[in-house]
């Protein structure tokens, strides 16, 4: 019985070493599976990098037109030069790394830009934005209305460069409602 036990566990043990360890095919299914979820996440990660550059202009913009907003509370007018900048009191430069900003009057209001620097690689939107003045109805009193405005893509992708010649619609204080997005440019809701 003694050598009916040792062959039975010598039996087992060469079955156990046949059992470890994994297949080729197995190895190349997990790195096939491996490479296709890389394949579908790398793109959006990649893009992480832009998304963050069109935050800073997002913001500034954003910040713009609620200084300007109440600079109007204030002085009954907008800022409306470059030079003037520093009234608006944001501690912001008009030019960094990523975007060349500035400010013009349009109309009955005054629209903030964020340009994206001239011979930049990056896959990066303009921005727009705009502050006019406008009748609350039924009470005559006037208030000022805001807009943010993104491009609809980036200048390298043959997008609107968000320079000094871009403009938005309804900005004059007769025009009933918000200002408007131009054509190449959609509104930011919430902003």
């Amino acid at each position: 019985m003694k050598l009916d036990l040792q062959a039975k566990f010598l039996q087992h043990l060469s079955q156990k070493k046949q059992d470890e360890g994994f297949t080729l095919i197995e190895l190349l299914v997990v790195i096939i599976i491996i490479g296709i979820l890389s394949a579908i996440a790398l793109p959006s990660f990649l893009n992480q990098a832009n998304k963050a550059k069109q935050v800073e202009a997002k913001t500034y913009v954003g910040s713009a037109n609620r200084a300007q907003q109440a600079y109007y509370a204030e002085n009954s007018k907008f800022v409306t030069g470059v030079a003037d900048y520093g009234e608006l009191g944001l501690g912001t430069a008009t030019q960094t790394v990523n975007y060349k900003y500035g400010i013009s009057a349009q109309d009955d209001g005054v629209l903030a830009r964020a340009e994206p620097n001239a011979g930049t690689k990056a896959a990066i939107r303009a921005y727009i934005g705009g502050v006019k003045i406008g009748l609350v109805a039924g009470t005559g009193e006037s208030t000022t209305l805001a807009i943010l405005c993104e491009g609809d893509k980036a200048p390298v992708a043959g997008g609107k460069l968000g320079g000094s010649t871009e403009t938005l619609s309804k900005m004059k204080a007769s025009d009933s409602g918000p200002p408007e997005c131009s054509t190449g440019y959609k509104p930011i809701e919430g902003k």
